[in-house]
């Protein structure tokens, strides 16, 4: 398996700007589908793509497919498959399987066929916890198989221990930093921080750290896996500062988790955390940078009667303090959102979080 399909999920909506992403981290050509973008590469590109990648959700590797019009083809054909390019027998994998406008629709039927196959042929190990997955996709009679090389998911960094209510997953808030136009050279002020997932994602893109480089991943027990070229890929970032990027919160304990979590990311130099309220919120020296703030929506913290006042204040605030700057927004409330007063240029995409629908709202003040 020299070059193959890699799948890079991202929430429906953000397709396109993890198309940027992948495009400026020199994957080739990369497309984008429904629910991600496509590649083509070969596993050290699935290696990269899972450490470098930031807006991605999780890496799937597209091992292999075949025509299956029944159970006892699907049966044969999965007993020749070869699954010792990719797994090892004695790293535990489960199977799961989806149909979808097939003659095979039984998808509990499927999976005992698949486990069979594996077991019987491969000496494959079993286990419905096990953190390595075969994802088996059958559609109009074509069975595709992919290896999910992630393991957890990739919001997950490997360093942010405290979160606070209704946290924004790191993935998500690098393409909302990138959609907003942040490269890194931007300063980043957000009013309302919680546990400072995007003052950390800010100073981490800034100094040019690695997402990944705080967390094991499931492609490292696959039979592909080659640990000193893996070594290689990864690198040590040290942060020295100066201070760019700022979190403010009116709640004591998110802003000692916010700290806790940039030390731990290694950016506590690049970055300064204060317990302050909204309307207390100045800009800091130097040209004008980004506003990026994820307020309560009334749908899970707050009561959205009592938002508007907040909505309100912070648009105030922006307006009368920082000309020039640029605001990101998200909310799940077009009416909240509205209640800033801001000129807002027309919203993005509704994109699924928590159970939410959020809407990425942006300005120039």
């Amino acid at each position: 398996m020299d070059r193959f399909e890699i799948f890079m999920a991202a929430p429906p909506g953000l397709e396109q700007v993890l198309v940027a992403e992948a495009a400026e981290r020199g994957f080739v050509d990369p497309q984008p589908v429904p629910g991600g973008v496509t590649v083509q590469g070969g596993w050290p590109d699935v290696w990269r793509a899972n450490l470098e990648m930031r807006g991605a959700g999780r890496i799937l590797a597209r091992i292999g497919s075949f025509r299956a019009m029944h159970l006892a083809q699907l049966d044969k054909r999965a007993r020749k498959f070869a699954w010792d390019q990719v797994l090892r027998p004695d790293v535990p994998v489960r199977v799961e399987v989806t149909c979808r406008k097939s003659r095979i629709y039984h998808a509990g039927a499927a999976t005992q066929r698949i486990e069979r196959a594996l077991v019987e042929e491969f000496g494959a190990t079993l286990s419905a916890e096990a953190s390595l997955v075969i994802k088996t996709r059958i559609e109009d009679d074509l069975c595709s198989f992919s290896v999910d090389t992630s393991g957890a998911p990739l919001h997950i960094r490997g360093h942010k221990e405290w979160v606070g209510k209704a946290p924004m997953r790191e993935n998500l808030a690098a393409l909302f930093l990138r959609d907003c136009g942040f490269d890194g050279s931007q300063t980043v002020v957000d009013p309302m921080c919680g546990s400072g997932t995007f003052v950390i994602e800010a100073a981490e893109i800034a100094a040019g750290m690695q997402a990944g480089r705080s967390r094991r991943f499931a492609f490292e027990d696959l039979a592909s896996f080659n640990a000193e070229a893996w070594a290689a890929m990864r690198r040590d970032v040290a942060v020295t500062g100066p201070v760019r990027f700022y979190g403010y919160d009116r709640d004591d304990g998110a802003i000692r988790g916010a700290a806790a979590n940039a030390e731990r990311a290694g950016v506590s130099a690049a970055v300064a955390f204060q317990r302050q309220a909204v309307m207390d919120l100045m800009p800091p020296e130097g040209p004008p940078g980004l506003i990026m703030v994820n307020p309560p929506y009334g749908a899970r913290i707050g009561q959205r009667k009592l938002l508007f006042s907040l909505y309100g204040a912070l648009g105030k605030t922006l307006k009368e303090r920082f000309s020039g700057w640029r605001v990101g927004l998200i909310t799940s409330d077009g009416g909240l959102a509205k209640a800033a007063g801001l000129d807002w240029e027309p919203p993005g995409a509704s994109v699924s979080f928590g159970g939410l629908k959020v809407t990425l709202w942006q300005t120039r003040i």
